[in-house]
């Protein structure tokens, strides 16, 4: 097999870009590459940030040059039309439907993958689902799809945002739900693209979690997730010794962690099945 090509778009701003350094975690992008690295280290990747003045994205013919697209998560805001990084976003994504390059991303990549296609995205009238996405399970379409083969039926995932999505394009299909968001997972087929995307986040893991959580201290004291900063710590520093030691089953049983957020086989299964499931058939077919 030839060396795969990939292209990962980082549309966080970049003063968000430097909060993630202040607090010790890493770029949005550089967890997909930290990911596309683990599972096929060979593999070549470019990392655009997107809504920096003057980045420029690929057009149809440039895009046809990389196997896959890779959408991390991102803090814009998918229906803002007024908002031109997202607009170039918007684009970049229904060029891809158009020449038929697969994609995968998680969160903001679930709802561009909807919005992109013709489906539609709002504020979460129950506000931001936070840390841990718990009891997400599979739907009947979920059991049948190919992104979710080996993975158990009922699992919990690394999770953060506000909006949902509240209708699916024709050509979607919604794999997963939970309590708190009724669609957690979508793969849209739109004109020759297919986009599979969880609303929660494969790439992330505990440690990356605890750091995010410093770096929304501001709005989930505000929004109850805790009622001091001194909560807030202490919760960043169990779940980090959990991440350092997870043997600690006094902190696991404490917060309700189990194998499924540990263990990358479990936790990073979407992603794995989309490189080996449709993107490497993709490429042996076009050779």
């Amino acid at each position: 097999m030839r060396q795969l090509n990939f292209i990962i778009i980082d549309g966080y701003p970049k003063p968000s870009r430097d909060q993630f350094d202040e607090v010790g975690m890493m770029k949005a992008g550089e967890l997909y590459a930290k990911l596309l690295r683990q599972h096929m280290p060979d593999a070549k990747y470019d990392i655009f940030y997107s809504s920096d003045p003057g980045v420029v994205l690929p057009d149809e013919e440039e895009l046809k040059k990389y196997d896959g697209v890779l959408w991390p998560g991102c803090n814009l805001t998918v229906y803002h039309d007024h908002d031109e990084r997202v607009v170039k976003m918007v684009d970049l994504c229904k060029r891809a439907y158009e020449i038929g390059v697969p994609q995968f991303g998680s969160c903001w990549a679930a709802q561009i993958a909807v919005y992109a296609a013709g489906g539609e995205v709002k504020p979460n009238p129950k506000g931001r689902e936070m840390g841990l996405a718990r009891k997400i399970h599979l739907t009947p379409e979920g059991l049948k799809h190919p992104m979710y083969e080996g993975k158990p039926q009922v699992f919990d995932g690394f999770i953060s945002h506000d909006d949902e999505i509240t209708k699916l394009p024709e050509g979607g299909e919604w794999l997963a739900s939970n309590e708190f968001t009724r669609v957690q997972s979508v793969s849209v087929k739109h004109k020759n693209g297919v986009f599979w995307a969880p609303q929660y986040h494969p790439e992330y893991d505990l440690h990356e979690v605890a750091r995010l959580i410093i770096a929304r201290e501001e709005k989930l004291i505000k929004q109850n997730y805790f009622k001091t900063k001194d909560d807030l710590m202490t919760y960043v520093e169990d779940i980090e010794n959990i991440f350092n030691d997870p043997t600690r089953k006094d902190l696991r049983w404490k917060y309700g962690i189990d194998e499924d957020v540990i263990k990358d086989s479990i936790r990073q299964l979407e992603f794995v099945n989309w490189l080996n499931k449709l993107v490497i058939p993709l490429t042996e077919k076009s050779k």
